[in-house]
């Protein structure tokens, strides 16, 4: 039973209630690992006997005491592990730190058990996962592929099924390169959610750990056990908890226009990557071409750009003493630096804020970005023969990321023609990192891929929280502010989760406001009016004010009773308001009657 048990987060929760014991799982962990007979994955096993330990000691407490309770899991060579080695790829780098990572610590303590440390390109500068001085870690798929870096080895652990997850590092996609070329879920949070205090740093202020799982269920699940303020980090940021949210039925995707698509040649790659905004659109994306020219403006200026830097601070001193220790591609990229001055550094701040500015107005009327996670998949024979080009298109859809401070998630898709694995990218803004998931998991179960390299079946979903904590409260919208409609954005922005489609009570009229643009609504009380359609939002109590404050006369905040009999805060419009406008009750609800407009109204209205 054991060797083909599933490791997803999921099915490995069902096994232990089944009365299996975290030991079991750890024996068949090393197992596995010995039968994959790749020693290019693992760097450094923790020994075997000790982990049964540390899981016996965990079994004779209940299941649901801690929640990752009984979870494998592995971490990238560059996020320190108590009384292991961390080389950063670099065996001439290697410190053995006598304790973990804040972020691993955290994971132990939450009832996760640490396995070993995995296989990166040297410094984490690449994407390629064959700058190593150790053997190549061998692609999960196909071994004449690629195992994509930096986060090579924690990739390929989870696409194989060797541990429930494992920790990477991002900062040019080194957490969603590795994962879209090995079938898996990379999860790139925002900056500052988690720690990093124990990572040995690459670029220090666009650093994060990535977070590598079997479906996008699993990803998000770490991520909540993981997320935490270390006041230790000065680059950590307070998050609030995340929950896992619903679906809204309307939300708008951003993606490169034809023109500014970049594929190198991959017609497969574009042909998956057109068929799956087709299945993006059946779960509820409305898809808009955006000019995707300034995304890679920025994206140039992580390597070609002063960012490249703050690598060359991590290791002058190794260059300057130990010059050959150095991995060639790593000395060639990061001894740029010294080409730069400090006036070209803040020339390149400037041009930042410029595009990050003209790049945030456009996002303000999207919910996402959906891009290929790689333009093209490449061969070990190809990454040779061309290692600085290949590297840098890899990162054609992820060196921006980090620069702009947004999250990201690479989801795989159903798979290619020939079988390879077919995956998008969705990128939000900071804080997004829940409705990125949230839309991931329901792609993934759209397309139905298959779990990395394994054979195993993927679980159902977990349900998502469809009330309001104690720190939020519920908030009827009606109009413009619901799900893929132009004033959304000034909930999301806040923080605010979608919880569900419903209808007032049958005693409302609606009414087509003047003014604008945007067109918007108004709701008012009458006992002869009808039920309208509307929906309700979770949003954060810290964010009523400010949110209150973007909503102009003649709405107000009152009491909107549902056709179940429940009352929840929401906007209505003064009756005297009302009086010149356009009554539309008898469309039943704001999108409806936007639908009833020629095509031209409702493109601008954002239909």
């Amino acid at each position: 039973m054991l060797p083909d048990l599933a490791f997803d987060i999921q099915s490995l929760k069902k096994t232990y209630a089944d009365r299996i014991k975290p030991s079991d799982i750890i024996r068949e962990t090393y197992q596995r690992i010995k039968t994959l007979d790749d020693a290019g994955v693992f760097l450094a096993l923790r020994d075997e006997a000790a982990v049964i330990e540390e899981a016996e000691e965990l079994g004779s407490k209940p299941i649901n005491s801690k929640p990752l309770w009984g979870l494998p899991f592995a971490i990238k060579d560059n996020i320190d592990a108590g009384g292991l080695p961390t080389t950063a790829g670099c065996p001439a780098f290697s410190y053995t730190p006598a304790n973990d990572a804040f972020l691993v610590a955290r994971l132990r303590e939450e009832g996760a058990l640490l396995i070993g440390k995995t296989n990166m390109d040297q410094f984490a500068t690449g994407l390629v996962g064959t700058r190593t001085p150790h053997r190549i870690p061998k692609n999960a798929i196909d071994p004449q592929l690629v195992p994509g870096g930096s986060s090579s080895g924690s990739a390929i652990a989870v696409a194989h099924g060797l541990v429930s997850f494992a920790l990477g590092t991002d900062t040019a996609g080194s957490g969603r390169v590795p994962a879209a070329l090995n079938g898996i879920v990379g999860l790139k949070p925002s900056l500052g959610a988690l720690s990093n205090s124990g990572v040995v740093p690459a670029c220090r202020t666009l650093d994060c750990v990535s977070i590598f799982a079997l479906t996008p269920s699993d990803a998000f699940e770490i991520f909540q056990a993981a997320v935490d303020h270390d006041k230790e980090d000065p680059y950590s940021k307070i998050f609030p908890k995340p929950q896992r949210e619903v679906i809204a039925p309307h939300f708008r995707v951003g993606v490169p226009d034809v023109s500014s698509q970049l594929f190198f040649g991959d017609q497969l790659q574009q042909k998956s990557y057109r068929e799956t905004l087709k299945a993006l659109k059946d779960v509820g994306g409305e898809i808009r071409e955006i000019d995707f020219k300034p995304f890679y403006t920025v994206a140039d200026q992580l390597y070609s750009g002063p960012w490249v830097a703050e690598r060359y601070a991590v290791i002058e001193d190794l260059i300057n003493s130990q010059r050959d220790a150095v991995h060639p591609l790593t000395r060639k990229v990061t001894e740029i630096a010294k080409d730069f001055s400090a006036t070209d550094t803040f020339r390149a701040f400037y041009l930042l804020r410029k595009l990050a500015n003209d790049i945030g107005r456009e996002m303000d009327t999207l919910d996402v970005l959906c891009v290929p996670s790689v333009p093209k998949l490449f061969t070990r024979k190809e990454v040779d023969d061309d290692p600085i080009g290949t590297n840098n298109q890899l990162g054609t859809y992820t060196n921006f990321v980090n620069l702009l401070n947004m999250c990201a998630i690479a989801v795989p898709v159903a798979q290619r023609e020939d079988g390879y694995p077919g995956g998008v990218t969705l990128i939000g803004p900071s804080g997004a990192d829940a409705l990125i998931s949230t839309i991931a998991d329901a792609l993934y179960e759209k397309t139905s891929p298959p779990l990395g390299a394994t054979s195993w079946t993927a679980p159902q979903r977990a349900s998502p929280v469809t009330t309001p904590n104690t720190n939020e409260t519920e908030i009827v919208v009606v109009g413009a502010h619901m799900s893929g409609l132009p004033l959304n954005s000034q909930l999301t922005k806040r923080g605010a989760r979608f919880l569900k489609v419903t209808q007032t009570s049958p005693d409302y009229r609606l009414y087509n406001l003047p003014g604008g643009p945007p067109m918007r609504p108004g709701l008012v009380r009458d006992h002869s009016g009808a039920a309208i359609d509307i929906e309700i939002w979770a949003l954060p109590l810290g964010s009523v004010g400010p949110f209150l404050i973007d909503i102009p006369s003649p709405l107000g905040l009152g009491t909107i009773k549902l056709k179940d009999g429940t009352s929840v805060p929401g906007f209505l419009c003064e009756s005297i308001a009302a009086k010149d406008a356009e009554e539309i009750t008898h469309f039943g609800g704001w999108r409806n009657f936007l639908n009833s407009l020629a095509p031209e109204t409702s493109n601008k209205e954002g239909i």
